[in-house]
């Protein structure tokens, strides 16, 4: 099977979904409808032979429409291909995809990362739970409007959190003119440095 027969397959099936479609490096990248992207997964798994999920990201695309979008990562172990898809998470607020973890049970942990980290919530899910911070923690951190030093919160008998000022800090880009290569932390030097700041990292 090749890219541009899983491509017609799905095309076949679910065309009106279909929204765009990107070849690259030898990987083929499907954007669907949010509405198609659960029973796309099912296709692909049971038909198409896409039975190893690798990954599910997600994007804030901050201050654009729609702002939160979803990548699932697919590969197929008798064909040895790789297969992306994209989909909108629908809300802004309450942003939401349908869980895929009756697909992939793999799907678990992921979702609960993106639930953590980016506030999209997965309906389906078995067991939608924090994983990395803790329960009651009110914010996402990945949302880009999330700022580096962190905000103030507090969880009686759990945990609490205050803003951290990152001046001069390690992984605080240097206002310098130059390339992302001169104002990445790890590359700095002595005399890189505008005056206010301190912090000089290790070669």
């Amino acid at each position: 099977m090749t890219h541009a027969q899983i491509s017609d397959a799905i095309n076949s099936r679910f065309g009106h979904a279909v929204r765009d479609r990107a070849e690259f490096r030898g990987e083929l990248t499907l954007v669907l409808a949010p509405e198609a992207l659960h029973q796309v997964c099912e296709f692909c798994r049971d038909e198409l032979a896409f039975d190893l999920l690798l990954d599910i990201s997600s994007i804030d695309h901050f201050e654009q429409e729609p702002r939160y979008e979803l990548v699932h990562e697919l590969y197929s172990l008798s064909h040895h291909l790789h297969l992306r898809l994209k989909s909108a998470a629908v809300g802004d607020d309450e942003p939401s995809a349908r869980s895929v973890c009756d697909i992939w049970p793999t799907a678990n942990w992921h979702e609960r990362e993106i639930w953590d980290m980016m506030g999209i919530r997965f309906p389906g899910h078995p067991d939608l739970r924090r994983i990395i911070m803790w329960e009651g923690y009110p914010y996402h951190p990945l949302r880009k409007d999330f700022p580096l030093e962190g905000k103030f919160s507090d969880v009686p008998d759990v945990a609490f959190t205050e803003p951290a000022p990152l001046a001069g800090g390690p992984f605080v880009t240097a206002p310098v003119e130059g390339t992302t290569e001169v104002r990445e932390p790890r590359a700095r030097r002595a005399g890189d440095l505008p005056p206010d700041q301190t912090f000089i990292a290790e070669p």
